[in-house]
């Protein structure tokens, strides 16, 4: 879905790019449309760029420490938007996509959340220097930020000494790739087109001393929102038991569903997709944000065919305002799932877009 709160205009202009989208072209670099049912995924090809697709995120989120007491959260998100600008043009000038990325570290210690954020255009050129993402596995860069793939390894590189924020992060693969949707063809809104292509690679280990677990997800898409969606609400929850939890849902103006999804897949076992009346998520307490006066759900009851679960922040402020690059504020933040006891069972992350204003793809 995301899932990521890119104002595809509002990037244009904030880069300096009139913002006139041309739409994306029929097929990728590899011959096949950017998205489609019934697609066969081939990784680790489909770990790359999709450069046909209007929209691209690689989008990791994790904590280090042990489930009960972690000390660390962290989020590191790197976006690709296809301009539609210049695509007849050879020089290596062309803006014909613009690269993000977005990163944070919340200390729960300290109760502090950091974050930083980076912009630049893209020709499209898999060797571009400065930056670029290839096409065949996962590897993207802004300058020295960089996450990159290589056999079920995940590393992501960054820093930025204004934020006081630097990541260097291993993440190993523990399970098989969780293909979203119908074999990663995941509907977002009530019109076929308004959908994505959506892998998921969750309890990925974190090798670092004290441990830890993260989820990566990476989606691509020509069209998300449908016209009554202001935004949407998003987890994805590693379980200790070695179980993933997916549930997210489209949200009108009003606060009612207008999509909702997700998926289970137990440890070892095979995953089962969510259709939309079967999730359902309740908002409960609310924080106000001093920054943006924006009042976000902190708090949620989850109702999926895995049963009823518990939604909290370990931290209310994990506000992110991106106005400086993707035009936008969001909430992202680490999340306990509770069970009907009251237990903490698993950790992942929340992601709210919408509260502060409307969104717009």
């Amino acid at each position: 879905m995301r899932r990521r709160a890119l104002l595809h205009r509002g990037w244009l202009a904030l880069a300096g790019i009139d913002p006139v989208v041309a739409g994306a072209t029929a097929v990728d670099s590899h011959g096949v449309s950017p998205v489609a049912r019934g697609r066969l995924l081939v990784f680790p090809r489909d770990h790359g760029a999709h450069l046909a697709a209007r929209t691209e995120w690689w989008y990791v989120t994790g904590w280090w420490g042990p489930t009960s007491a972690p000390t660390h959260g962290f989020q590191v998100t790197f976006f690709r938007s296809h301009t539609g600008l210049a695509a007849d043009s050879a020089s290596r000038f062309a803006p014909r996509h613009l690269l993000f990325a977005h990163a944070a570290l919340t200390d729960l210690r300290a109760g502090t959340h950091r974050h930083a954020e980076r912009i630049v255009r893209w020709n499209g050129d898999p060797t571009a220097g400065v930056a670029a993402a290839t096409l065949d596995d996962a590897q993207v860069h802004i300058g020295d930020w960089q996450l990159r793939h290589a056999s079920g390894l995940w590393q992501a590189r960054l820093a930025d000494g204004s934020q006081d924020l630097a990541l260097a992060l291993t993440l190993r693969q523990t399970q098989p790739l969780l293909l979203q949707g119908d074999a990663g063809w995941s509907r977002k809104g009530p019109e076929p087109a308004q959908a994505s292509h959506y892998v998921s690679a969750p309890q990925l280990q974190v090798d670092r001393p004290g441990g830890g677990r993260a989820w990566l997800d990476h989606e691509w898409s020509d069209e998300i929102l449908h016209p009554e969606a202001v935004g949407w609400d998003w987890a994805g929850i590693n379980l200790e038991d070695g179980s993933a939890l997916t549930v997210f849902r489209l949200r009108r103006a009003d606060g009612s569903t207008l999509w909702a999804g997700g998926s289970w897949r137990p440890a070892g076992g095979l995953a089962r997709s969510f259709a939309p009346d079967e999730v359902r998520l309740t908002p409960g307490r609310q924080w106000r944000s001093a920054r943006t006066g924006a009042n976000y759900p902190v708090a949620w009851t989850l109702e999926t065919p895995a049963g009823r679960h518990e939604l909290q922040a370990l931290l209310d402020t994990q506000e992110l305002d991106a106005r400086g690059s993707t035009g936008t504020v969001y909430w992202e933040g680490l999340s306990a799932l509770l069970d009907t006891q009251g237990r903490r069972i698993g950790l992942g992350y929340l992601e709210m877009t919408g509260y502060a204003g409307r969104l717009r793809l």
